[in-house]
Order: structure tokens, then sequence, then C-alpha cells
């Protein structure tokens, strides 16, 4: 096995111990698209471009991953819009 190889395979086996979480963000029919943009560029500290297509597709597709990582950094922020009164579930 060439050195090269053995890097590859030790690079993939670390890719896959680390489990990353989601936040996923549900369609509703009460908070406007505005609100929902503002949310998620203050809770996940997206931009405003990716916070507009996170909202336009969870409109049209009924929900998005909006934010991945740890589950540490996930959870408080799943909690923010929750108490914000958007739709999410972290996975």
């Amino acid at each position: 096995m060439s050195t090269k190889e053995k890097i590859q395979e030790d690079v993939a086996v670390l890719e896959q111990e680390t489990f990353q979480h989601e936040i996923v963000l549900h369609n509703d029919d009460v908070n406007t698209f505005d609100f929902v943009i503002d949310s998620l560029v203050s809770v996940c500290e997206h931009t405003f471009e990716q916070a507009e297509q996170c909202a336009t597709l969870v409109h049209y597709k009924g929900k998005c991953t909006v934010k991945s990582g740890e589950l540490k950094d996930l959870k408080p922020r799943c909690s923010k819009l929750l108490q914000l009164g958007l739709s999410a579930e972290l996975i």
C-alpha cells in the first residue's frame, strides 16, 4: 500500500467518525418571508442571500436544511428558532 493510499484511507475514516447534525426548517402558514430571512441571518449567521434561498426552498419544497454541524452548536440555535415561532427540528 502506497503512502498516498494510506493517507486517503485515514481521511475517509475520520470523515465517517465525525457525525454532522442538521437543523431542518419546515414550512408554515404563519411567518412571513422577511421574518424567516431575518431569523436565519440572526440565528444561523446566514448572509441575506443564503437566508433568502433557504426561505424560498422551505416555501416551495416544504423544508430545507439551514445549518449543519456539531450538536452542541446547533442545539441552542434550533431552540432560538423555535422560540421565534419557526418550525424547526434538529436531526
